[in-house]
This record gives C-alpha cells, structure tokens and sequence, in this order.
C-alpha cells in the first residue's frame, strides 16, 4: 500500500448504503476519516429494483462523507454479491528477465498482467486478479518473490469475472450519484482479512455473511478463493415471517427478534409469556404468546437459509473441503445459538466471527471498512487512492489526488 493513498469504499446492502473514507497512514494502517450510511431498499433478491433510488442513496452517503472530511469525491470502489461472480483459476510461468539479479517487481508485475489474459465469455467482464501464490524453479512456494535468486517462477491466481449487465447497471447508478467506480470487489473477498483470524486465513473455509436480504457465501482454500454465490435470504426474512405469523407490525417483529432472538427451541431456559403490543384478540385484549411461539417462527427460518446454503455447497461439490465455517453479518449475529443451528444442519463446525479488528468497527460499516482495507493491501500497486479533490481553507484552490487509471497494477 502506498502511504497517503485515500481510499474511498462503498457497500452497496439490501437495507443500506454505507462509505467509508480511508487514508493509509505511515505504519501502512488504515485511518478512518469518515463513515457515512443511508437507508436504501432499492435491492431485492440480490437485484437492483429501482435505479434511481440507489443513485441518490449514494449520492447522499458521498455528500455526507464530503461535508465531513472537506473532500470533493470523484470515484469509489464498491463491492459486488457472490450470484454475480465466476472465479476462474489460472497460473502462468514466468521468466526472471535478469537471471543474475533475481526476481523483481516488474517481473511480478509483468505476471500478474499477463495472468489476467484468458477468454472471458462474451456476457462478463474482468473485474480484479487475486494473486494467489508464486513457486520458485525449486519447488518452493512463497508468498512475496521479489529479490529472489530464481530464473523462473510460477504465478498462480484467481481471476474474478463478473456479469457484464450487472456492471452496467451499477456503473450507470454511479454515474448518476456523479461518482466513477474504481473497482469492484465480491463482499466475501473484501471480508476475508476483516472477518477472519490468523488460523482460519491458512485453513479451508467458508464465510457466510447474513445481512438484512441476503446471504453471501465465500469458500476459501487458505489464500484460493474458490467459490462464491449469494442466497436471497436474510435476517429480514426473520423479521417478516414473525410480523406475519403473529400479525403484529414489523417494528414490533424486529424488537421481538432483537430481545428474544434463538435460533433453537430447545435451547428455551422459560417458556415466558410476552404481550404483543400491535395485535388484539377478540376481545380487544392484547395477545399473549409464549416465548417458544416466537422462537418456533425463527427457527424455521434459519433452518432454511443453512438448507440452502447446504444444497449450494453440495451441488457445486466443495462441501468436503470445507473445514470450518464463520459466520458474521448483521442479519445472524445477534441471534443466540446461530452457530449452534448450522452446525446441526451443515455438519461442520460453525463459529460467530472472531476476527480481530471486526469487534472494533460498526456493523453498519463493517463490509465498506473491509473494502477500504482489502484495497489498501492490494500486492505491488503503486497507487490505489480514489480521485479525491482536496479543499483549502480558502477554497481557492484544489489538488487532485491520483486516480487509479488502471485497476490491474499498472
């Protein structure tokens, strides 16, 4: 990562929008200088419904950002969900162009560009290359081979393609907030570093983050991103099924879910009585369940969503490389025992994210924060800063930071 680079993130949620801006400081660590968000359901089943009404959620969450930082924002990175994503594992050789000086980075640059040089199917586009890992002449597989004395090496990546009608579409939205995209990134692939600790990053695993509408699952072997996709469910899901069942409002539903949130009946220490505030029985009295009826209600519901998490993995025959799985994600988290649910129906061990920095962040801004970090990272980039203008206190004059012309480390 460059030092000073500014880097502006964008979650584009079922239920939100946040943006968050980020400078890398001189221990190469990310400050933030602003968290913006708005509410925004101009997403449905993982598509956007409504144009207009995600420009101006964006638009509103840049103009906050701007306010508060004195920045004039041009461009911002954004993530992307997994249905939209096709992973495509690729490695080349490559030849150290001075044998006697050893590897360099322009020879790893040199790799990395050349690597991204694959037929891509006529209804997607490139969206980033994820070096992987380099193994030198010897056998030997490192992580940076910069400055070592090898005449060839073997760069292996994963190249991300993304449906070319979605980023149409997202760019055009942009377009209209008045920003330009930077890049795009799929949430699981942002979330990584964020989300898991130290041991689960070298270990096989699956990420699942459960927001408010979907569920967005990411398979990793150690560094291999292998897999992603997205499940049109989530934790507003919940919400819904108690507000119908129970024909109370949905305000009260997602208080009711908060206070007594367990995803497994048998799980219940007292079956106690609860009042519902927005629904009568026939005698106009205010109707009363036990705690177990609610429960019942959300059980059933995050037993689906593993039912289809389980069928996904399954079907596309990368659940026996799964060793563990972390779940985080607004839409779970908050609901005792969810780990317990999938473990019962994923048959692997499930486990609330543990990662070091994700109790330190929001959790409405976590997934922008994770972007902002994920960028700020990237290998052998000069530059990574988004196309910020920067006001005086005169506002006489600007400087323009560097945009980042070509996302592919150029």
């Amino acid at each position: 990562m460059a030092i000073g680079d500014i880097i502006v993130g964008i979650d584009i949620g079922t239920s939100k929008v946040s943006t968050v801006v980020g400078e890398v400081n001189n221990f190469n660590q990310i400050e933030i200088i602003c968290s913006t968000s708005s509410k925004c359901s101009a997403i449905k089943k993982g598509k956007i419904v409504s144009n207009e009404d995600l420009s101006s959620a964006i638009a509103k969450t840049i103009k906050e950002a701007e306010d508060i930082s004195n920045f004039k924002i041009n461009s911002a990175y954004t993530t992307i969900p997994g249905q939209y994503i096709t992973i495509v594992q690729n490695s080349i050789v490559k030849e150290a162009k001075d044998k006697v000086a050893g590897i360099s980075i322009k020879d790893v640059a040199s790799a990395i560009i050349q690597i991204r040089d694959i037929e891509v199917p006529d209804d997607k586009v490139l969206v980033d290359v994820v070096p992987d890992k380099f193994i030198l002449e010897d056998g030997k597989a490192i992580e940076d081979p910069v400055g070592k004395y090898s005449t060839s090496f073997t760069l292996t990546a994963q190249i991300i393609l993304a449906e070319k009608e979605y980023v149409k579409q997202i760019t055009s939205v942009f377009k209209k907030a008045g920003i330009e995209i930077d890049g795009i990134v799929p949430i699981s692939l942002a979330e990584r570093n964020l989300v898991l600790d130290t041991n689960e990053l070298n270990d096989n695993v699956m990420l699942l983050d459960i927001g408010a509408g979907n569920t967005d699952i990411g398979v990793f072997n150690g560094n291999s991103f292998i897999y992603t996709n997205t499940i049109a469910l989530g934790g507003d899901n919940i919400t819904s099924d108690i507000s119908y069942v129970l024909n109370i409002s949905p305000e009260e539903a997602d208080k009711l879910k908060r206070q007594y949130g367990l995803a497994l009946k048998s799980f219940i220490d007292n079956d106690n009585n609860i009042i519902l505030n927005t629904c009568k029985d026939v005698g106009g009295k205010n109707r009363t369940i036990k705690s177990s009826d609610l429960i019942e209600i959300i059980e059933a519901r995050i037993e689906e969503i593993f039912t289809l998490v389980n069928k996904d993995i399954t079907s596309h025959g990368i659940k026996s490389n799964i060793n563990n799985v972390i779940l985080t994600g607004e839409g779970i988290v908050n609901i005792n025992k969810s780990d317990m649910a999938g473990k019962i129906i994923l048959n692997i061990p499930v486990k609330i994210s543990t990662g070091r920095l994700v109790s330190t962040i929001k959790s409405t801004y976590r997934t922008s924060y994770a972007l902002v970090r994920y960028i700020a990272a990237r290998p052998y980039a000069k530059t990574v800063s988004s196309s910020i203008d920067v006001k005086t206190e005169n506002n006489m004059w600007k400087t323009v930071l560097g945009k980042v012309r070509d996302f592919f480390y150029t």
